[in-house]
């Protein structure tokens, strides 16, 4: 099964350095915004549902311990300022964080321990939305893997740029687990070696045969080992499929 990326354990967030992989596997346990933003900025968390997540998580950790309305709003608008600002092309941190925005809104008029309350209750909900869509993503994605297929990935897409499953290398996962016998060629993935570091580690962990090759071996893997598919993942897919 698919690591857990990040998760939400008794006002921490728990998550995986991913800057130690694939030499050894560390689980970070932040209780600080700080530590969360560096984090965010030095890709020891990466990936833009990850990020997503840990933008929703991280609201909770600023604003957990005011215990008035002035120092909430004033933690409020520190930490959703300050993660903003940690990846400022990431869509899907600001998004998040307009979500718990949102959500501080439609209950400002309530006692502060339900505006709390009601943060928790997105986030999580944040969290829950996001594996359940990479799982029926994956599932439906699956279909279009032949048996014995040869494919080939470039960047990760996995369990590892999301809460748990993945979204490109997830529908690899499903095929597996389906019994389909797949073996991948892993492009590299210049110049922070995503595909080496990550795509291989992941790959590995769920017992998948794979090959490592370098980002200029792709043209030439195609050509004489006719690959059946390319499966890569996008930052954005419009609604007509660009």
């Amino acid at each position: 099964m698919p690591v857990t990326t990040i998760e939400w354990i008794d006002g921490k967030i728990r998550l995986i350095d991913q800057t130690q992989l694939p030499q050894k596997l560390v689980h970070l346990l932040i209780d600080d915004v700080d530590r969360l933003g560096e984090a965010i900025r030095k890709l020891r968390i990466r990936g833009a549902p990850a990020i997503g997540v840990a933008a929703a998580f991280g609201v909770l950790l600023g604003v957990q311990h005011a215990d008035d309305r002035e120092a909430f709003f004033a933690a409020l608008q520190k930490t959703t300022h300050f993660l903003r600002n940690t990846r400022p092309t990431a869509v899907n941190l600001a998004w998040a964080l307009e979500q718990m925005l949102q959500t501080v809104r439609d209950h400002q008029n309530q006692p502060l321990s339900e505006i709390k309350k009601a943060l928790l209750e997105k986030a999580m909900a944040l969290y829950q939305a996001d594996r359940d869509a990479n799982r029926r993503l994956a599932a439906h994605g699956a279909t279009l893997i032949p048996e014995k297929a040869n494919i080939i990935t470039h960047c990760n897409t996995g369990a590892l740029a999301t809460v748990d499953y993945g979204t490109a290398l997830g529908t690899i996962f499903h095929a597996h687990a389906e019994g389909k016998k797949i073996h991948v060629w892993v492009d590299e993935t210049r110049p922070l070696l995503q595909g080496a570091r990550l795509n291989m580690w992941e790959l590995m962990h769920e017992g998948i045969d794979a090959t490592l090759i370098c980002d200029n071996t792709a043209a030439f893997v195609m050509q004489n080992h006719r690959i059946d598919l390319c499966i890569v993942g996008a930052d954005r897919i419009a609604q007509n499929g660009d």
